[in-house]
């Protein structure tokens, strides 16, 4: 048996009423995931464990079959991984954002989804003023690291938690606070003068004006994927978070070419290098980010657009790609987290899976993927980090 796990980054949502008081997901035409939901089984999963931080971190890490009360440290150190940046003994990763604020608030946390090569330009920029003990360095887009010596046990909100407050009201606090906001404020007159925000305000686009750290953490210690499953298994995402998840794991990174993070991203590459994969591995998974970056927004056209793209050109592709394999596959869909248009950040309920395979295994009276009719699923609410073993059990049954 194989296995593909497609996950849409925040792709679950609250009733707006604009919408006619629907989700994103029973508002877009979703006919792929529904034809998985009429010929298969659903339930909710528990992605985030009481008391955890509602982050793709931890939801993914769950979904990946590790429980995050054993094994979470932080999200930065994992970006870390993926961009190949080891952490001595002592160092703490920060996540560095690239954002915007203006009149004092924090207006955007990705600067406009600044592109990836003109924020390495930033960064450099920034690590040349003000390196020494810290050191910065560039990832994708808007997401970078600042690996330190001090500071894992501070309060750093992450930038989307505040969308439209103000910067000073929510400044690291904590341990190490008082150095993390001087580089915060120091970074002002860095960035402000660099002939790329120069260009970009220019050109109409938000410039990236300060940075902003959080999800710091120490290396994690993590069992291999295999060990613990006896699966060989792949990671496809843009974002680092997963790929270092992946890392840890010990999974084989898979990057496509022409992956963004985005509504932009290589839909076609993601699947084509999915299907490949399961030529010589167990298992397969693959993250889309754009629902949640949609999310982030509070754009509901876009969000609307991401999981239709999820579902076409994702989704789809995937269910018709397995048909022709020589060994059956089971096929799992769900969000992390949703990211509600309303709030513009993760919260932590469960979200809705469905299970599809082409081996027919289970099957229950669910007939399209919503948040509300998978409550009705034969599969109940199961722990996310047991999804795995969920899969494995059901392919046994059969």
């Amino acid at each position: 048996m194989k296995y593909i796990v497609l996950i849409g980054d925040g792709m679950a949502d609250h009733p707006i009423d604009i919408l006619g008081g629907k989700t994103i997901l029973e508002a877009a035409s979703t006919p792929n995931m529904d034809k998985m939901a009429r010929e298969g089984a659903c339930g909710l999963a528990n992605n985030v464990p009481d008391g955890y931080p509602a982050g793709s971190d931890v939801a993914n890490m769950s979904i990946m079959g590790y429980d995050p009360r054993k094994y979470y440290s932080g999200r930065a150190p994992l970006e870390a991984a993926s961009m190949g940046i080891g952490l001595k003994e002592g160092e703490v990763a920060f996540r560095c954002n690239l954002i915007t604020i203006e009149n004092g608030l924090i207006i955007d946390h990705s600067a406009g989804h600044i592109s990836s090569e003109e924020a390495a330009q930033l960064i450099k920029a920034v690590e040349k003023k003000l390196g020494g003990d810290v050191h910065f360095y560039p990832g994708f887009s808007y997401r970078h690291l600042m690996v330190a010596p001090f500071g894992v046990n501070c309060i750093c909100t992450p930038p989307h938690d505040v969308l439209g407050q103000p910067v000073k009201a929510h400044m690291p606090k904590g341990d190490a606070s008082g150095n993390l906001s001087k580089l915060i404020e120091a970074s002002w007159d860095v960035l402000e003068n660099h002939p790329v925000n120069a260009q970009r305000i220019e050109e109409g686009k938000r410039p990236a004006n300060s940075i902003w750290f959080w999800g710091q953490g120490y290396a994690p210690e993590f069992p291999m994927f295999y060990d613990l499953y006896e699966l060989r298994a792949s990671v496809i995402s843009a974002v680092d978070l997963i790929k270092g998840l992946g890392v840890y794991a010990g999974m084989d990174v898979l990057n496509v070419p022409g992956a963004t993070g985005y509504i932009d991203t290589n839909y076609a590459g993601k699947v084509a290098f999915a299907l490949k994969a399961l030529e010589n591995h167990d298992a397969v998974f693959v993250h889309v980010e754009a629902p949640d970056e949609a999310g982030h927004m509070g754009n509901i056209e876009a969000k609307i657009q991401a999981v239709e793209d999820f579902d076409g050109k994702i989704v789809g592709p995937i269910l018709d790609g397995v048909e022709s394999l020589d060994e059956d596959c089971i096929v799992l869909v769900l969000p992390d987290h949703p990211t509600p248009i309303a709030l513009r950040t993760h919260t932590p309920e469960s979200v809705p899976f469905v299970v599809w395979s082409t081996a027919d295994i289970i099957r229950d009276e669910v007939v399209e993927y919503t948040e509300k009719s998978v409550a009705n699923g034969c599969l109940g609410t199961v722990e996310g980090n047991d999804l795995i073993k969920l899969l494995m059990k059901l392919e046994k049954s059969n």
